[in-house]
């Protein structure tokens, strides 16, 4: 019957067994390094687009609009805020759809808020709602990573989940940092003039098209959707209806990873949208722009680093010794701040980089630990009841990929937490110290659960 079935549908995996040495050996691993790649290219991509208004507002009044700054640092929030939404949803569409069907959907939609926000910037008449509604569409993108991580989480057997999705979750957040790379310097290039798009005379003399910033991720994203559809697979033993998926949501531990993974990558995503703000109220004669795409980059490639040491070292291990850094650093802002003294630029920004490096690590380290704990845990509860190994490993991965995706969305929010906490410290103190504080507390809080939780139970590994 399985044979059959791959042969009425190649790209359907109706036998996959990963936990099988010689299975994963002999034609396992090629089937799950194509896919994974693939998957990278993607969510690489979705991360563009999730940050493509970080990008474009802070340009719109330069080629002729008349937004408030209230209104820009709007624009730059609503993505993270629609894609921490979206993920919860996006987190169950896997199981339903199939890896390959749903990576080519989610991939190919992502051209609507390209192709719209390009035609929208070239006319200065168009109204802030529409910019709104094209930036809680970003958000879709955003979204898209609670769906990757959960199907690759399929194709990877134990061992190898931390570096599979370190490698997944870190190349695909590569994406802040090509964006905030990338956009700054194709909107001076003459690129789409063949469709009409006319360029902004700017006070320096130069032109500006900001529509590039938009409209170049369309054919990348066309390309990518077709390695998709013609390179991925779907895995028959991933089906599952959302009803199944649903128990997650009662486990204590979906809660407490949350916690965790709200403030690893919570932590990465906010302070790549807060940044160079926050940078810029404190030392205004730095030029910020050119330096800030440094963090995301950091925190992106460490991302599969600690991925990778958790496989080795173990995830609770490296999660705990990051999380004591984390709040290292975050002391240590307090030093560097012009408030707190003197106040050094390059000691400010050499902390933070410090921040991206462990957000990322942890962002990596905590994932790990979700795929360990949750599949373990579900393996034991189901053979307790008497369901066979079969059964048990069907709902191992079908909860674990469903809590990769809800842990996901929580951790998420963070973008739209961040850069709004600094602001609000700002507007009543006139001071990031409130915020970072808050920071600072938090980081300790997630010291002691991972400790009091995960550290003493020497079989979470």
């Amino acid at each position: 019957m399985s044979q059959q079935s791959e042969k009425n549908n190649p790209h359907l995996l109706s036998n996959w067994k990963p936990e099988n040495v010689q299975f994963w050996e002999n034609k396992g691993k090629h089937i799950a390094r194509r896919n994974l790649w693939i998957s990278v290219a993607c969510l690489l991509l979705a991360f563009c687009v999730w940050m493509l208004f970080s990008a474009v507002a802070v340009n719109l009044n330069k080629v002729g609009f008349n937004f408030t700054t209230d209104r820009l640092f709007m624009l730059t929030a609503l993505p993270s805020l629609s894609g921490a939404i979206l993920r919860v949803p996006y987190s169950f569409m896997v199981p339903i759809f199939g890896g390959r069907y749903w990576t080519v959907l989610s991939t190919v939609i992502l051209i609507i808020p390209c192709v719209w926000l390009g035609i929208a910037v070239q006319d200065t008449a168009t109204p802030y709602w529409v910019f709104i509604v094209i930036a809680l569409l970003c958000g879709f993108a955003g979204a898209n990573f609670a769906s990757s991580m959960g199907n690759i989480s399929f194709f990877f057997p134990k061992a190898r989940q931390g570096s599979a999705l370190g490698i997944n979750g870190g190349l695909g957040n590569l994406g802040v940092s090509v964006m905030q790379l990338v956009a700054p310097l194709v909107i001076f290039l003459p690129m789409f003039t063949f469709l009409g798009v006319h360029g902004v005379p700017q006070e320096d003399g130069s032109t500006m098209w900001l529509a590039n910033a938009a409209w170049i991720w369309a054919p990348l994203l066309l390309l990518a959707t077709l390695a998709a559809f013609f390179g991925m697979n779907d895995i028959a033993s991933s089906k599952a209806s959302i009803a199944s998926q649903l128990p997650v949501l009662k486990r204590l531990h979906l809660w407490l990873l949350s916690l965790l993974y709200l403030a690893t990558f919570g932590s990465f995503i906010g302070f790549s949208a807060g940044f160079a703000m926050l940078s810029k109220t404190q030392f205004p004669d730095v030029n910020i722009l050119h330096l800030a795409f440094f963090g995301p980059l950091i925190g992106a490639l460490a991302r599969s680093a600690g991925g990778m040491i958790s496989d080795r070292l173990g995830g609770v291990r490296v999660t705990l010794i990051n999380f004591v850094f984390m709040a290292v650093f975050s002391a240590l802002i307090f030093l560097t701040l012009p408030g707190s003294g003197s106040g050094s630029f390059v000691a400010f920004y050499l902390v933070f980089m410090g921040l991206f490096l462990t957000a990322g690590l942890g962002s990596g380290s905590t994932f790990q630990m979700i795929a360990i704990i949750f599949r373990q845990i579900t393996l034991d509860r189901v053979k307790k009841q008497g369901g066979t190994d079969e059964q048990a490993q069907h709902e191992a991965v079908t909860e674990t990929a469903a809590a990769l995706g809800f842990i996901s969305a929580i951790g998420a929010v963070g973008g739209f937490f961040i850069p709004k906490a600094f602001g609000t410290s700002l507007a009543m103190t006139g001071s990031p110290v409130g915020a970072m504080k808050v920071f600072l507390v938090f980081y300790i809080v997630c010291v002691l659960v991972t400790w009091l939780v995960y550290g003493r139970k020497s079989a979470q590994k």
